[in-house]
């Protein structure tokens, strides 16, 4: 690895140190200052261990953690057992969230239309059954609308302009029985109706292609009756958790201290046993907390999994929300650790959700410099925990791998894919980085 030198020179500087002449008092206290300073960075830089960081992996990738599952509970009481052994007092904060199940059935068929559909569910699409004449009513804005007898008919809708909830809710309020939304432009798209509603009636999402098809084929056949038929669908209220460990100023010559977070998700999706995406930053999330636990600073440290990322940042979200406006503002960083252990993904890059630099960026790069001679590129991201935090404006910068392995979002992204060899780098990059802000008697830039 490229920073063996430096560990290396470290240990060097330290002998050199001892027998070297001390001029004066103000010399031998500079001195004695940065050996403590190089001491307590060595200590970090030593104590980190990437088995640590593996093994932790290994039992979190059994199976999926899907936000809201008892595969998910098993790790949150994991994580917190975990932290606890490292000597914190673990929070567990729970949070609700709308849970949507897709359906396991979707019919659609259209009257003397000879043409293949392959319609999908959008998300919230609730399930039913319904046969009718199907019209066209536009974009659904209720100006569309507004001189339409949708009475118990199949609306045809095209995407655009208003959400696909709005132009639902329109066409919903005027009786209609369900929906055909159809995209405008090219391709295939994920829809979504946004959240649930007990006035939303079956849907389905074609093409572009599909969906001018269809229209033709009423232009000629005004009259044509449709059958809607959705099964399987639902939503529930489910509970996701979030876990802290904070580590407070041990050395307090401040009124009111900074705080600093260091996160991951802890949650996978559904396919994936989620070895990197993320029991890697959490795992790496749980060394950082032991490695730094005996370091003395006047910041406090919060070490954080977060639950439902893969939902939508959802975890994150929730724990931003409800900070105090007063912690908000002392919240000098965030660390966000999000797949950063793949042997099959690229290189490490740092991502900002504007592409601009901040805290995080330069105290990263400046460690990156220090232990393997060049900084961490980065550029925008901003599909990850680091948002929240960003949006309420803290210094925040996401940690991840790029390119992305061949294995993410896949049942093949399990602990055979981890390299070690990338654990050990990234932690020694961000213990550093947020050492080097951390301690006690750092230059205030």
């Amino acid at each position: 690895m490229k920073n063996k030198f430096y560990k290396f020179a470290i240990g060097a500087i330290l002998c050199l140190s001892v027998i070297a002449p001390i001029a004066t008092f103000a010399t031998h206290y500079t001195s004695t200052q940065n050996e403590k300073e190089t001491n307590l960075e060595t200590k970090i830089l030593q104590s980190l261990d990437a088995d640590n960081m593996y093994n932790n992996i290994k039992f979190l990738s059994k199976t999926p953690r899907v936000a809201g599952t008892q595969q998910e509970d098993a790790a949150v009481a994991y994580i917190k057992k975990q932290f606890e052994s490292y000597g914190y007092k673990a929070e567990v904060q729970a949070f609700t969230f709308n849970d949507y199940t897709a359906p396991n059935s979707i019919g659609l068929d259209v009257e003397r239309f000879s043409k293949k559909l392959n319609p999908q569910a959008l998300e919230y699409s609730v399930s039913g059954k319904a046969t009718a004449e199907v019209i066209f009513a536009g974009l659904g804005q209720k100006n569309d609308i507004a001189q339409l007898d949708l009475t118990g008919k199949i609306i045809l809708l095209q995407r655009g302009v208003i959400s696909f909830k709005e132009k639902m809710l329109n066409v919903a309020a005027k009786g209609a029985a369900g929906v055909i939304f159809y995209n405008n432009a090219p391709g295939t798209i994920m829809g979504s109706l946004g959240e649930p509603n007990k006035a939303y009636v079956p849907s389905v999402l074609l093409t572009q292609t599909e969906g001018e098809a269809i229209l033709i084929h009423l232009n000629k056949n005004p009259r044509a009756v449709v059958s809607l038929n959705i099964e399987g669908a639902k939503s529930a209220q489910n509970t996701s958790h979030n876990v802290i460990a904070t580590k407070k100023p041990n050395v307090s010559n401040k009124a009111s201290h900074d705080i600093l977070v260091i996160g991951a998700h802890h949650d996978s999706v559904a396919s994936a046993p989620g070895a990197n995406d993320d029991a890697s930053g959490t795992a790496m999330t749980l060394e950082l907390a032991r490695v730094l636990k005996t370091i003395p600073t006047d910041t406090e440290i919060r070490f954080i999994t977060f639950g439902a990322e893969e939902l939508g940042l959802l975890g994150s979200n929730h724990y931003v929300e409800q900070l105090p406006k007063n912690e908000i503002s002392r919240i000098v960083a965030n660390f966000n650790l999000d797949m950063v252990g793949s042997k099959d993904a690229g290189e490490l890059i740092l991502q900002t959700v504007d592409n601009k630099p901040n805290l995080v960026t330069e105290l990263a790069q400046d460690a990156s410099t220090q232990l393997n001679g060049a900084p961490t590129p980065y550029n925008q991201g901003d599909s990850s925990d680091h948002v929240p935090f960003s949006k309420a404006g803290i210094p925040a910068a996401l940690f991840i791998h790029n390119p992305a392995e061949p294995w993410y979002h896949k049942p093949q992204d399990t602990i055979d894919k981890i390299s070690k060899e990338k654990l050990q780098d990234v932690s020694e990059i961000v213990s550093i980085a947020v050492w080097n802000q951390i301690k006690i008697d750092r230059q205030v830039k």
